[in-house]
């Protein structure tokens, strides 16, 4: 688990992170919704230690990680593992490779034993035939499972993904959104995901948190969006006239009498 406690920062006397205070839990999709601009991505870097908050806690299963060593915080972030919005992966390497990145840097398993483990997270993701390409050589789709191959390599406790989806069609999407919810599952992973994609949130949203203007605004699942009285919240969620239509008709049936 990773909790939260009164997060603020500021850049240049402007207040970007106010006040948050939230816990995402091991083994469930944690999200982090907002329009752009809302601070999300701020509070994922201090989450991570890309920034680090003006006042606050970031706890890791309890431990402070802004008040650790440098040693302790190189040896948390072994811990972690990072699907980046454009995946990230090296041209100049092959997909094996690619995989194979964090456990030549931070492994010291034989190379045989690194090859296997390579093999073993590029076949739970249906890449094992794909081992000899070139990230150039995929769709977006292929080269995001290769990006999630590559961040559960160290078996990581913790997965940081942020804005998985960016650039997928829907189908695709879909895809990737039950990958990784059934790795955080089958590894007991704290999941936080980055994302604007309404598919998402209603599809693997288990413990959503929404910001708007730096503020935590509100806090629940997918079940529960669609009777959130927050109005900022549903001015987002909302937006679009299909989803607008799909509340009208979840109201509806609420209001029905039970037969």
């Amino acid at each position: 688990m990773i909790e939260l406690k009164s997060i603020y920062k500021s850049f240049d006397g402007r207040e970007v992170l106010h006040d948050i205070n939230a816990q995402f839990e091991s083994g469930k999709t944690n999200l982090i919704i907002g329009q752009s601009g809302s601070g999300k991505t701020v509070l994922m870097k201090n989450i991570v230690g890309l920034l680090e908050p003006d006042k606050g806690e970031v706890l890791y299963h309890g431990r402070n990680f802004i008040q650790m060593s440098r040693r302790e915080k190189k040896r948390l972030r072994q811990e972690m593992g990072m699907i980046f919005q454009g995946a990230a992966l090296f041209d100049s390497m092959s997909v094996l490779e690619n995989v194979m990145f964090p456990l030549e840097m931070f492994s010291a398993d034989t190379y045989r034993d690194r090859v296997r483990r390579a093999k073993f997270c590029l076949d739970r993701v249906n890449l094992l035939d794909a081992i000899d390409k070139n990230p150039g050589e995929l769709s977006g789709g292929m080269q995001k499972r290769v990006a999630i191959a590559r961040a559960i390599a160290l078996n990581p406790q913790y997965l940081f993904c942020d804005e998985p989806n960016s650039g997928l069609d829907p189908k695709t999407s879909l895809v990737i959104d039950e990958l990784i919810h059934d790795i955080t599952v089958e590894y007991n992973m704290t999941s936080i995901i980055n994302t604007h994609d309404m598919n998402s949130v209603l599809g693997i949203g288990e413990s959503i948190i929404f910001i708007c203007e730096g503020r935590k605004e509100w806090m629940g699942t997918k079940d529960d969006i669609f009777d959130a009285t927050n109005e900022q919240l549903n001015k987002f969620i909302f937006a679009s006239d299909l989803l607008r239509k799909v509340k009208e008709e979840h109201e509806h049936e609420r209001k029905q009498p039970r037969q």
